[in-house]
């Protein structure tokens, strides 16, 4: 059988470009641990402020010593609004929705994710010392241009971990969420 140069160079070219596809998506999962979030878990968009996983949200240390951040996305914001994370520890994020469908992303980093009602979304990832800027980017209604939140990562030997919390068995920051103190910022 014969086939034309132009067809051979069409094929060869499909199965190059296969090939990087399939390389740079091993690369990525497996090289640079850039994971898309996938846990699934589910939660009553009407009890969240009352179920343990989000009492309260902010910024904790579980008893193993790992930090995670629980973060709630209603109509224009995020709560809590302020955060103080670990440099160059790995945070865990569990993140839901009150009302809407909300796009949490941490600008200038791999850490983004849905936040849909009645489900907890979750990622783990690193960051380095600074200042980040959390903005919404799925689109949630008139003030959705407004919808923001700052995450100060300080240097480990700076960070304070949160006291820890006898009722949780995590070590809670924002316990006032909601009721207008500084939500998580310590």
């Amino acid at each position: 059988m014969k086939v034309d140069a132009y067809e051979k160079f069409f094929m060869w070219g499909v199965g190059v470009v296969l090939v990087a596809f399939f390389a740079s998506t091993a690369i990525a999962a497996f090289g640079s641990a850039i994971h898309p979030p996938s846990h699934v878990e589910t939660i009553d968009p009407t009890k969240i402020f009352t179920d343990a996983r989000f009492r309260p949200t902010g910024v904790s240390v579980d008893p193993q010593g790992r930090v995670h951040a629980r973060i709630v996305g209603m109509t224009f914001a995020w709560m809590p609004n302020e955060m103080t994370l670990p440099a160059e520890t790995p945070v865990t994020f569990h993140i839901t929705a009150l009302d809407v469908v909300h796009g949490f992303q941490i600008v200038r980093t791999n850490g983004q994710s849905m936040a849909i009602p009645g489900y907890i979304a979750q990622f783990t990832t690193r960051f380095d010392a600074g200042e980040y800027l959390v903005v919404c980017n799925e689109y949630c209604g008139v003030g959705h241009h407004q919808m923001a939140a700052k995450m100060h990562v300080v240097p480990k030997d700076v960070w304070q971990a949160p006291p820890m919390s006898a009722s949780t068995g995590a070590s809670p920051v924002a316990r006032n969420a909601g009721q207008g103190g500084d939500h998580g910022r310590h």
